[in-house]
């Protein structure tokens, strides 16, 4: 693989279109890769003294977390990254209340070394770990976490792999991640930003229900709105009802777990958690408010038994 990139300026310094070293950063993004047959040695670059690396691997313009995922990267951010240890990490988090410990932004499969470190400390400190990914994974990374973690997201961006590879991803790679980490007994959830015209047509949600379906009707869908955000301002923002028009298809596809997210109050039901024999409500939310909870501690419904999914204490 060829790789091809302009030097940028360091975000420590003033604005130049020039790669400079300074005390703290230099930025080098690549701007375009090229596949060609190469026979020989690749060798990897050993660099004096700690360092760190910041990369992506999909790129999307919609980011609605921006301001932490692009730290670093685009000097509106404005969140300015801190030295911290595991232990500094988890301490904070339990003083906050933290119920988990989760790896996400930039992407948690790029810094898999760092994540096991902190989870380590939070497994000691009881607390359960989880990945927030964009799923493009590899059989051996998931070896390498599976010890540590509990529970597993996965974006699942499109069914359109023209549309995917426009981000820098394969959807074959994450359908396959999908069916692997089920598999592998990681608590497993699928999120899908609908963006009108993107990803929105009946089409391309039905045949996203229907795989998540193939691999396990259990597995819980969530369907989340896009609004106009970072450099993405030129798609509508997506409307309660077509939220509940994926809902639904996800529902009549099989799933037995399917949230329409983040518009709160507007949903319908979509918000709540059924039993998936009697249809008996067990958890009532309002976005991430918790208003009933009949659930907790049993993972069994409590009107006709079935046992629930999850990770229930």
């Amino acid at each position: 693989m060829e790789l091809r990139y302009e030097k940028e300026d360091c975000f420590a310094k003033d604005a130049r279109n020039d790669s400079e070293d300074c005390e703290r950063y230099e930025l080098v993004p690549l701007r375009e890769t090229s596949t060609e047959e190469f026979n020989g040695d690749v060798y990897n670059m050993e660099v004096d003294q700690e360092h760190n690396y910041l990369a992506n691997f999909f790129l999307v313009k919609n980011c609605q977390n921006w301001l932490t995922s692009q730290t670093l990267r685009d000097p509106h951010a404005g969140i300015e990254p801190q030295l911290v240890t595991p232990a500094q990490l988890v301490t904070l988090g339990e003083r906050y209340g933290a119920k988990l410990v989760g790896s996400s932004y930039n992407e948690p499969l790029i810094t898999s070394e760092w994540a096991i470190e902190v989870f380590k400390v939070a497994k000691q400190n009881g607390l359960p770990c989880v990945y927030i990914s964009n799923g493009n994974t590899t059989p051996e990374v998931l070896e390498y976490i599976r010890p540590y973690v509990d529970g597993y997201k996965i974006d699942l961006k499109t069914m359109n792999d023209k549309n995917y590879r426009k981000l820098g991803g394969v959807l074959q790679n994450v359908l396959d991640s999908i069916k692997r980490v089920y598999e592998m007994g990681f608590w497993h959830e699928i999120v899908t930003l609908i963006v009108p015209g993107f990803n929105d047509s009946t089409e391309e949600l039905m045949d996203a229900a229907h795989y998540i379906r193939s691999v396990s009707p259990d597995i819980p869908w969530h369907v989340t709105a896009y609004h106009q955000d970072y450099h993405m301002t030129d798609h509508d923002n997506t409307t309660a009802q077509t939220l509940i028009r994926a809902a639904e298809i996800g529902q009549e596809a099989g799933l037995h777990y399917v949230y329409a997210g983040n518009l709160p109050g507007r949903v319908g039901p979509y918000e709540n958690t059924y039993c998936s024999k009697c249809n008996t409500l067990l958890v009532e939310r309002y976005g991430y408010h918790i208003s009933q909870d009949k659930l907790s501690g049993r993972g069994v419904c409590f009107k006709c038994g079935e046992k629930i999914p999850g990770i229930w204490k």
